[in-house]
């Protein structure tokens, strides 16, 4: 499994919709500037997780987005599915499965790959936006807070 950038700038995006959830859409530049993301791949990525069902767009002055279900029903292993496809390193489980079936020379090779499948798998799966948004309060940018500590030194 390899989570790539579009992923993981996924997973950052859920993660601000998830500590705001319960007050109202956030706009899109909102959490590009939060999170130090590219407001545009930003637009993209989130129209997909919308495709999924995992947040909702708001129209007007107050709009934005925000999420469809609540964080603790979001799951880590959803996302990654829907951004990168399957969590096994050459398929999914059940083409693992017949990999290990089918090539006798290889299976145990397979079975060590299904193993790591499903123990990420396994974690991913009980891992929802509720456990990694946290409460703590948004970081700035690192070169933000650098300049912000430069100028509070002179």
């Amino acid at each position: 499994m390899k989570v790539s950038q579009k992923g993981l700038y996924a997973l950052q995006a859920l993660m601000v919709l998830a500590r705001r959830y319960r007050q109202g859409a956030i706009r899109i530049r909102d959490i590009a500037h939060e999170e130090n993301l590219p407001e545009k791949f930003l637009e993209l990525i989130l129209l997909e997780l919308k495709n999924a069902r995992m947040v909702e767009s708001v129209r007007g002055a107050k709009g934005g987005y925000q999420l469809k279900r609540p964080p603790n029903q979001i799951f880590l292993s959803e996302v990654i599915r829907t951004i990168d496809g399957p969590l096994a390193p050459f398929a999914d489980g059940a083409g693992l499965q017949q990999l290990i079936e089918s090539d006798k020379s290889h299976r145990q090779l397979y079975s060590v790959f299904m193993d790591v499948r499903n123990a990420a798998a396994h974690i991913l799966e009980n891992t929802s936006l509720t456990n990694v948004a946290g409460d703590a309060p948004p970081q700035l940018p690192v070169k933000k807070r650098q300049r912000a500590r430069q100028s509070a030194e002179h």
